[in-house]
């Protein structure tokens, strides 16, 4: 699912964020990347992503060369990112909608998808609300649905649990075995 091989990040100035990566992580395996703040956890989601580019190796996530098919790289993957990306102006449900259309679902499904989730994330009561009148753990709930509204091949969750009461973190990791 995942392969890189001797990855090399390198920022302007010659700070290298990520030095000589080379891991594999196969179908039904999770990984966890541990470190310090500035270890280049976050830096090696970006690559892996798309969402930023690399100086060195090769890298594949889903079967998929990030050089040469960062959109479908992007159609197969699901991002957690450190801050949130739903908007904040919108309803739960028009973000889950939106997420859904990018992803050119069929509306049937998206729907079947907006139950199945805002049930399990436990955001039914809200979900016809304004994001902006969410707390911090709602928000962070509706982020994770989003990145799953698609069924993504691949994961990636940056600190998904920040923000997150202890029962939501349970629901999280338990939401995520199932996924596997």
């Amino acid at each position: 699912m995942i392969r890189v091989s001797g990855l090399t990040k390198i920022f302007e100035g010659g700070n290298k964020a990520i030095d000589d990566l080379s891991l594999e992580v196969k179908q039904g395996e999770i990984l966890a990347l541990l470190g310090p703040n500035g270890a280049g956890k976050t830096t090696a989601i970006r690559v892996l992503t798309t969402l930023s580019g690399f100086d060195e190796g090769e890298v594949e996530v889903a079967g998929l060369n990030v050089d040469r098919e960062p959109e479908s790289v992007r159609r197969a993957i699901g991002l957690v990112a450190q801050q949130t990306g739903v908007d904040y102006f919108l309803t739960g449900r028009e973000n889950l909608m939106l997420q859904g259309r990018l992803y050119r679902m069929k509306t049937a499904d998206i729907e079947a998808r907006i139950v199945e989730l805002a049930k399990y994330f436990e955001l039914n009561d809200a979900l016809d609300r304004l994001v902006t009148t969410y707390s911090g753990g709602m928000r962070r709930k509706l982020d994770i649905a989003t990145a799953l509204i698609h069924n993504p091949k691949v994961l990636f969750l940056d600190e998904p649990t920040l923000g997150l009461d202890i029962k939501s973190r349970q629901n999280l990791w338990q939401y995520i075995n199932k996924l596997n």
